[in-house]
């Protein structure tokens, strides 16, 4: 799959501004300060696509982007809040978790979840929270493994077989990225593409 051109939609703070839409929907989710912005910054090859900052906790909204617009391929990648992070109220944090979970409920179009985890690190209780809610609701995801330049080449194999053993999931599911090193987009984009085309497929024979 080739990512030809990405833009922001727009971000919303409440489930009833979510987009209404026929399109698939890619989302992507994790703990604060894992690398999202980065990720969907090296994903789409547009650098200043999403905000990325060194404080963990920037992104309090979903935020849309529509990526290949037009094209036979075209989908909306959502940015879904980060959660586990510590210094904000509790009200502003079950703000953040009523809104994404009524996200990963509800929203009909969502066909895939990239879920990510720091490769450096054992998964958190949120990050086994968050599992446990897409593996019990049957919401499709895949894992992916960020900051795996932050560790040697020798070291990521061992995490990978980690954080799967941890998921109890082939250790192939899991798909190690470094938005530094530019590696592992490929591995995503195949995943995407197949998860799009079976999307495609199923609207051309209804």
């Amino acid at each position: 799959m080739i990512i030809r051109s990405a833009k922001y939609v727009k971000g919303v703070s409440s489930y009833s501004q979510c987009i209404v839409s026929p399109l698939p929907q890619i989302a992507v989710a994790g703990k604060s300060n894992v690398g999202k912005s980065s990720f969907i910054n090296y994903l789409t090859g547009d650098g200043k696509l999403a905000r990325t900052s060194k404080q963990p906790g920037r992104t309090r909204l979903i935020n849309y982007f529509i990526v290949n617009e037009d094209k036979q391929d075209e989908f909306l990648l959502t940015d879904l809040p980060g959660y586990g992070f510590a210094r904000v109220s509790d009200a502003e944090k079950l703000k953040w978790a009523d809104l994404l979970e009524k996200y990963l409920a509800n929203e009909q179009q969502l066909k895939q979840v990239l879920f990510l985890v720091d490769i450096r690190h054992e998964p958190t209780a949120d990050d086994k929270m968050m599992y446990n809610y897409l593996f019990s609701n049957n919401v499709p995801f895949t894992i992916v493994a960020t900051k795996a330049d932050k560790i040697s080449r020798s070291q990521v194999n061992v995490r990978l077989a980690a954080i799967a053993s941890t998921f109890k999931v082939g250790k192939d599911n899991v798909l190690a990225v470094s938005s530094e090193k530019k590696t592992g987009k490929e591995a995503v984009l195949n995943k995407l593409e197949q998860v799009l085309r079976c999307h495609y497929e199923q609207q051309s024979d209804q």
